[in-house]
């Protein structure tokens, strides 16, 4: 695959005429080209045809990041070192936004560009009209091979070069070896969404390894399923299961994109009942094509655009309330795919919702059950994907797995049933249940549909499993896990301002990091945490470092409904009393009024330790987890409410700061 819109050897380069390399650039161009476009490509031209005549190398102009939705200005090959220009013509400064915009092009080719692992790589931002007389090179750490950005004028750009080159080791880089090598990155969910929107194929921005053709089986095996379904008129229903950050979401959206126009009878819809995620994603896949409007030099409203974007994704209440209309009419898709079905309503969540906020009085059937039901209207064909988390219910009402499984065995018994094996597992607690349904007959293993590798962490793939063990109190088995996630930091303090000042020292470019606790952290207070400050997930995840309604001001904290499907690159988890370690186990409480109170229901007590699961699997790079010290003074806040907790964590492994 060409990724760039020009490539050359720098010889050949320098002696091309200006014409000449415009001209290749403005062909391969994909925007309409406006006059700011062509004469920075003239200055960048011009200012590398004087820079790099004495040297022997690549050349690549636009290289894409599909991962990113970006293109590098400019990567340079240059014996044992890659170079990442980045040209902010007509500027006299350096932009903080500019320079993390060169640190994350270098930081996606260290991570996700396979030749590109073991080489030395420099992020350089050259304002054109800056005034500088010397640069600073440097790295982060001993063992980084990744340069700091450097902030340069055209003319310090050679000297750079040289000073680099000299500080350099390691064998010489060849074009064809870079340029055929693979590019195996792991984009944050929101990142897939735009790719796989704007039309980017699910192995254009997946990794190329076990996991990553687990996942692809999984989404192959469900267009399988769709296709047969349609050619024979049958009624089907998915299970897919997946550990943490596998990619059930991905697969979803990578069905929904591929059955995108709404005037195919595969039109398909993706659905989820988690709003904070489903106003995320709208809001930025919604940006994204106003932005690439602008490029093309179009004029797209940020309304317009996220009413084309809630077609594609939908609130599945949303949904529900549109089949309400009239219960005879079928919805308009044929494939609905449910995101963390798990969290789906039982009967009696649902009933008292209808009668409260719908004036429905007497409904009698659980989520699953009616939009089961809504497919089924069809006369031909339907299929119903669900996304299944495990250990993920969080909420009341929320009815786990088998109440699918019941209402296909109650009400829909001619429908196929396409299920993972593992939805036998323990976490998600729905054995019973499918030993009974297996009585039907129409149903079929796949092993297709499990997920079984954790795509979220480029950096290890063990944390899910580590989170569990140490949940499940497996303390020796998780100091082993821990003991092999020596590229995925995750330390222990009881210091706030130490975590936060970890945060902002492991970040890099645009990384982003946030606090996260529990909603029943109700005494974090004293230390400026107010769960029920409620925050905005849009602001929190998807503003810059400038606006203090970001996550990477840390200030407001998100909880596991937030959160939840969501993740970030680095995560503060703040545990509160709320779920303290003992000797005997894990002890549940609630703070209720002035005190502490002890919860007692099996099914709340599984919520609270699934809102700590969810909290301690949403970073993708490392973690750090504050247990705070307590205060003898403040009876709410006693020192023996955290201090075996901290002292069962540190016991595994974990390094504290």
């Amino acid at each position: 695959m060409n990724r760039s819109y020009y490539s050359d050897a720098i010889s050949s380069f320098c002696r091309k005429s200006t014409g000449d390399v415009l001209a290749r650039l403005v062909q391969a161009n994909e925007f309409a080209l406006e006059q700011t476009q062509r004469d920075a490509w003239v200055e960048e031209i011009r200012i590398l045809q004087a820079t790099l005549t004495a040297y022997e190398g690549g050349i690549y102009f636009e290289y894409a990041i599909p991962r990113m939705g970006r293109r590098i200005d400019v990567v340079l090959l240059i014996k044992s070192v890659i170079f990442v220009l980045e040209f902010k013509v007509g500027e006299h400064h350096f932009p903080a936004y500019a320079i993390d915009q060169v640190w994350d092009y270098a930081l996606d080719l260290q991570n996700f560009h396979e030749p590109s692992h073991a080489a030395h790589i420099v992020p350089i931002l050259i304002a054109t009209l800056a005034k500088v007389e010397s640069a600073t090179i440097g790295f982060r750490n001993d063992t980084d091979r990744l340069l700091l950005p450097i902030k340069s004028s055209p003319a310090l750009l050679k000297a750079i070069i040289e000073q680099v080159l000299a500080l350099s080791d390691g064998p010489d880089i060849t074009a064809d070896q870079w340029e055929s090598g693979r590019y195996q990155p792991v984009p944050t969910i929101i990142e897939a969404a735009i790719a796989l929107y704007n039309g980017h194929s699910v192995s254009e921005i997946s990794r190329s390894d076990a996991g990553a053709i687990n996942l692809r089986d999984t989404a192959q095996a469900i267009g399988d399923i769709i296709v047969a379904s349609r050619r024979s008129s049958q009624k089907a229903i998915c299970f897919v299961t997946g550990v943490p950050g596998a990619g059930k979401t991905l697969v979803g959206l990578n069905v929904a994109t591929t059955h995108i126009d709404k005037d195919s009878e595969l039109y398909s819809v993706f659905l989820s009942g988690n709003g904070p995620l489903v106003a995320v994603l709208r809001e930025a896949l919604a940006r994204d094509q106003v932005q690439r409007a602008k490029q093309k030099g179009d004029k797209v409203t940020k309304s317009k655009a996220l009413s084309e974007v809630k077609l594609f994704v939908q609130n599945v209440h949303n949904f529900r309330d549109e089949c309400l209309i009239d219960e005879s009419r079928p919805p308009l898709e044929h494939v609905a795919l449910f995101d963390e079905a798990q969290r789906a309503w039982d009967k009696q969540q649902t009933a008292t919702f209808m009668r409260q906020k719908r004036n429905i009085a007497g409904f009698a059937l659980s989520e699953p059950e009616f939009l089961i039901s809504c497919l089924d209207r069809h006369p031909d064909w339907a299929i119903v994907v669900c996304l299944v988390g495990g250990g993920q219910e969080i909420n009341t009402g929320e009815a786990g797995i088998s109440e699918w499984l019941d209402a296909l065995k109650r009400s829909f018994s001619h429908w196929c049933v396409y299920i993972s094996p593992h939805l036998h597992d323990s976490e998600y607690a729905a054995s019973a249940t499918l030993r009974q349904i297996q009585e039907l007959p129409k149903v079929f293993f796949k092993d297709e549909l499990h997920l079984s590798v954790s795509l979220r962490s480029f950096r290890a793939e063990k944390v899910s499993l580590l989170i569990k063990q140490i949940l499940d109190i497996q303390s020796e088995e998780a100091a082993q896990t821990l003991a092999e996630l020596r590229s995925y930091p995750i330390v222990l303090t009881r210091d706030l301002v130490k975590a936060k000042r970890w945060l902002k020292e492991q970040a890099r470019g645009s990384e982003r990091y946030g606090l996260i606790v529990s909603s029943q952290a109700l005494r974090l207070k004293p230390h400026a945490i107010d769960v029920r400050s409620p925050v905005d997930p849009i602001h929190w995840f998807l503003d810059g470092k400038e606006d203090t309604r970001s996550s990477y001001y840390l200030e407001d904290v998100a909880t596991e409904f937030q959160i939840q499907g969501l993740e970030l690159d680095w995560v503060c988890v703040t545990w509160d009393a709320d779920f303290r370690f003992s000797p005997a186990g894990w002890l549940h409480w609630s703070f209720v009024g002035s005190k502490w109170t002890r919860i007692h229901k099996s099914e709340r007590q599984q919520y609270l330790k699934n809102a700590y699961r969810v909290l301690l699997t949403r970073a993708r790079q490392g973690m750090v987890i504050v247990v705070p010290p307590g205060d003898e003074e403040d009876a709410t806040r006693k020192p023996e409410f955290y201090d075996e907790t901290f002292e069962y964590l540190r016991s595994i492994g974990l390094s504290v700061i």
